[in-house]
């Protein structure tokens, strides 16, 4: 008779939300993957045993998307498929005693910090010394990093502080050695990512360190585009732009989610900037960056949103002239200060003011792209797609922004850069042909 043979475990890990979470989840991969464990990211095979959810927790659609993703795999556990399902993340930090009760077939639930207990699991230590060994989740020409975890802003709207903690910079050495481990596997663009990236050093070291990273990671041999995501408007550090001017690998591009325009929305989100100041602020970046990719953010439907503030945003809109806009809607979040008012806009109405708000800024965007229509644009690579290939500008950063679209007979690696002759404008994406 011969003995059964153990099958050793292979880890399939799914990442909800947003790209700090992606992150997470390819340190932890990493950490499992230094410690001989199979681990694989949103397989679509049934080859694994154990599945870890990464969830959202940050506005509605998100938790229920991340709760229906549990039970598929809680459902997927009953069936026999699965062994363990593990759960970690905002939702898992936010809602963990009621879920344990709720949904009791998980086999564990672990807060945002809690990676060394995940670890625990598998009978493994956490190897501090792993610094940017990641298992990427993205392609390989292209990553997210993360530069400080949580905020110290009080938004009213915001429910970060609640799941991610205070604001906590890395070292910029760590950052530093963590980009040239990245480059040496062939990335080529760094996407910093923080909940607010101007803050970045206050706690460290004393100041704002931003512009001090940025010249450290500009030196990085193989690093050809570093791109900033959410900057606060608040005390905005100037000084980043000079060294945007001075360094051409620094994408001349900021996100900076401004989330309305009317002061009286602003005050009641706690944003701690009026209208005329955020004016003076876009005028005084343009300025400085000529030429400079604007993406901001903004919320529909705030407790006391009038349609007269709609109008204001709309004005705003036309007036600034972003390059991006993204909108949400607002989501009434418990223990946040907001929800201390009454959610009194309606769900269909927020969205037809988003809408409403966003045909406003498609016309924006398409007469943007015309401009380019001519222009010879330097373009990398993303992917074959429908038999095309995509690409992206300095002017545009992953999912959220425009698209190139590349006519060639030409085989052209992924993840090269090439220079592409704009001929045709879309709302949102550009066409173009490769010279050179």
């Amino acid at each position: 008779m011969k003995a059964k043979t153990l099958r050793k475990d292979k880890v399939n890990i799914i990442t909800l939300g947003c790209s700090k979470n992606m992150v997470d989840s390819e340190i932890l991969s990493g950490q499992l993957q230094a410690n001989a464990i199979d681990v694989v990211h949103e397989s679509g095979k049934r080859d694994h045993n154990i599945v870890i959810v990464n969830t959202c927790g940050f506005i509605d659609k998100a938790k229920e998307e991340s709760i229906n993703t549990i039970l598929e795999q809680v459902n997927l556990k009953q069936k026999g498929r699965l062994d363990k399902v593990y759960v970690t993340g905002c939702l898992s930090q936010r809602y963990r005693d009621d879920l344990e009760q709720s949904i009791p077939e998980v086999d564990a639930w672990f807060g945002t910090m809690e990676m060394p207990l995940i670890l625990k699991r598998f009978e493994v230590d956490y190897k501090a010394e792993l610094i940017g060994e990641r298992l990427l989740a993205t392609p390989q020409h292209y990553a997210y990093m993360k530069i400080a975890e949580g905020c110290n802003r009080t938004c009213s709207f915001c429910a970060i502080p609640l799941m991610r903690g205070n604001h906590t910079s890395r070292s910029i050495d760590d950052l530093v050695a963590e980009a040239h481990t990245l480059a040496k596997r062939g990335v080529k663009e760094l996407l910093l990512i923080a909940q607010e990236l101007t803050y970045y050093g206050l706690d460290l070291y004393k100041k704002r360190a931003l512009p001090d990273l940025l010249n450290r990671l500009a030196d990085v041999p193989g690093i050809e585009w570093i791109r900033l995501h959410y900057a606060y408007p608040h005390k905005f550090p100037m000084e980043i732009l000079d060294v945007m001017k001075a360094r051409p690998n620094i994408c001349n591009y900021l996100d900076m989610p401004l989330q309305h325009a009317a002061d009286a929305m602003l005050k009641a989100m706690k944003r701690q900037i009026t209208r005329a100041e955020m004016e003076d602020l876009v005028q005084a970046i343009r300025e400085t960056v000529p030429g400079i990719c604007l993406r901001t953010t903004l919320i529909t439907g705030f407790p006391g949103e009038t349609l007269d503030d709609v109008e204001e945003l709309k004005g705003f809109l036309e007036r600034q002239r972003f390059d991006r806009v993204g909108i949400f809607t607002y989501s009434h979040e418990e223990n946040t200060s907001a929800y201390a008012f009454e959610d009194n806009v309606p769900a269909e109405e927020k969205q037809r003011r988003a809408e409403d708000i966003m045909a406003v800024q498609q016309e924006i965007s398409l007469e943007k792209n015309q401009e380019h229509v001519g222009k010879t644009l330097k373009v990398l690579v993303d992917k074959k797609e429908a038999g095309r290939y995509l690409g992206r500008t300095e002017f545009d950063s992953v999912e959220v922004d425009n698209e190139v679209i590349i006519q060639t007979d030409k085989k052209l690696p992924i993840g090269d850069f090439v220079n592409v002759a704009i001929t045709k404008a879309y709302d949102y994406d550009l066409e173009g042909t490769v010279v050179g």
